[in-house]
């Protein structure tokens, strides 16, 4: 408690609520820009935390990182274009419900869970840190292997109505991220000769490609479809937005829990939440065939679990120094820069500071509301405009996206050349988010899967040899196998059906 009262001190100073204050604005216009993710608006507003006290830096960056990952929303509803990562698992989802004009109710509906996630995950950051930094310090190879295997199976779940078509997606994100040096041996692998293939094809890059190209490529092919939007998205229904929450409050709860204990895994982030989130609700709902039209349930459970995926993820990088997520890497340069050394003596020798990280969290979720409020409000005018206007100021905001994550060209190629890749899928219905799925987490089950057998001689009962990673293995084949038994039982059911009618 004495720790909490300094940390209050230390926050409620005028100049430190400025800061929290400006950095929820930047945060909000940042995130709200496809392609420049919450990592990139953390890097950006680093050169300034140069001049700032460590609870103001701190700050800032808490808040800047709560406010871009509901920003990504908005163009995710209005455009189809998700503005950040995490918001990418439910972009479909939440532009549907604007085409039905009910864009505004849906981010709402994304607001207050962004808020209610966060806030709960910021608890658990506050009252669970150690004990869920010693559970995701527990996980070794093995367990990040079978982790990232359910994650995978999570495709299944989002590829729509044809899972032939939702696997070729998949093993195409799968096979894009092979792409660049070989992560344990260094060798180039599909380089094809070219230097800068060697670093690999950025997330980011397909991801604006997917999404953004993509979608300006529609609008330049197909009728504009703005014009039936206009007149209805402004209307925010608070009371269809309340009766959406209270009705799927399990989702919410379950989806803020998921958040809680993959963003306390290092390396996981509120991404491989929010797509997990959004899987688990889907695979759990009364009515998953309700799910790619704009149905509000898979909204609720994705946007808590990515804010509150967002607090835990400073677990590990405060009680172990071990950065959660890319953000948090940043976060424990800038404590190096202030002379402060993360891991288990921060909480001894500065306890309020780590405390004050906690309040900041809180303020910046609370702050939100009226924000992001704001925001909905001002970013529903983006449709008035003509997509003859719209379209090519989208296009170029992508192009400088997509060159500012490496200031190179060949974002930019990458982002075009995905573009077009996506138009040509889902012109012919493949769906673009297994794709995208297989880019995030391909990396992380090959380095996985690569560790384990040069620790075991190549030997398979390596993910089978800890009781964690025996547990989460079993779990895996579950998944797995249980559309399996439900196709047979269904056979099965048909052909007693069946038999029963011939006898009668």
């Amino acid at each position: 408690m004495d720790n909490l009262l300094a940390a209050f001190d230390l926050v409620f100073r005028y100049d430190v609520i400025l800061v929290i204050l400006l950095a929820s604005v930047y945060g909000i216009v940042v995130g709200a820009m496809p392609g420049i993710s919450a990592t990139l608006a953390v890097a950006m507003l680093v050169p300034i935390t140069y001049f700032m006290e460590p609870v103001a830096a701190l700050a800032a960056i808490a808040t800047a990182v709560a406010m871009a990952i509901f920003s990504g929303d908005l163009p995710g509803a209005l455009l189809r274009i998700p503005g950040v990562p995490a918001s990418a698992a439910y972009t479909e989802e939440s532009h549907e419900m604007t085409l039905k004009g009910q864009g505004g109710t849906g981010l709402m509906i994304s607001l207050l869970c962004s808020v209610i996630g966060g806030i709960v995950g910021t608890i658990a950051l506050a009252v669970l840190a150690p004990t869920l930094a010693k559970f995701a310090l527990s996980f070794r190879y093995q367990e990040y292997f079978w982790l990232a295997a359910i994650g995978l199976s999570t495709a299944a779940l989002v590829a729509g109505d044809n899972p032939a078509k939702g696997l070729i997606a998949l093993c195409v994100g799968l096979m894009l991220s092979t792409v660049g040096l070989d992560m344990i041996t260094g060798s180039p692998r599909f380089t094809f000769g070219n230097v800068s293939m060697m670093e690999g094809i950025n997330f980011i890059s397909v991801m604006i490609g997917v999404f953004a190209v993509a979608e300006v490529m529609r609008c330049l092919t197909h009728p504009p479809r703005g014009d039936t939007r206009v007149s209805r998205i402004q209307r925010i229904d608070f009371r269809e937005t309340f009766r959406a929450m209270w009705r799927y409050k399990g989702q919410m709860s379950i989806g803020s829990a998921i958040g809680i204990v993959i963003g306390a895994i290092p390396g996981a982030g509120s991404d491989i939440a929010a797509w997990v989130s959004y899987g688990f609700s889907k695979k759990f709902s009364k009515t998953p065939e309700l799910y790619g039209t704009g149905h509000p349930e898979g909204i609720v459970a994705a946007s808590a679990s990515n804010n509150a995926s967002s607090s835990t993820t400073w677990v590990p990088s405060l009680v172990f120094g071990i950065p959660g997520d890319s953000v948090t890497a940043i976060v424990i340069g800038v404590l190096l820069l202030k002379g402060l050394q993360p891991g288990p003596l921060v909480f001894v020798e500065n306890a309020p500071l780590v405390y004050s990280i906690f309040v900041s969290f809180f303020i910046a979720n609370l702050f939100l509301i009226p924000i992001g409020y704001v925001s909905i409000r001002l970013a529903s005018q983006i449709l008035r405009v003509p997509n003859t206007v719209l379209m090519p100021v989208v296009l170029t905001f992508t192009i400088v996206g997509a060159f500012a994550i490496n200031n190179s060209m060949m974002g930019v190629t990458v982002a075009l050349v995905a573009g077009i890749i996506s138009f040509l899928m889902q012109e012919n219905d493949y769906p673009v988010a297994p794709l995208i799925l297989g880019m995030v987490i391909g990396p992380i089950i090959e380095q996985s899967f690569m560790q384990a057998m040069i620790a075991q001689n190549g030997s398979l009962t390596a993910f089978f040899s800890r009781p964690l990673a025996a547990g989460l293995g079993i779990l895996t084949i579950l998944i797995w196998v249980s559309p399996l038994v439900a196709a047979i039982r269904s056979h099965q059911r048909r052909r007693r059906l069946a038999t029963e009618a011939s006898h009668a």
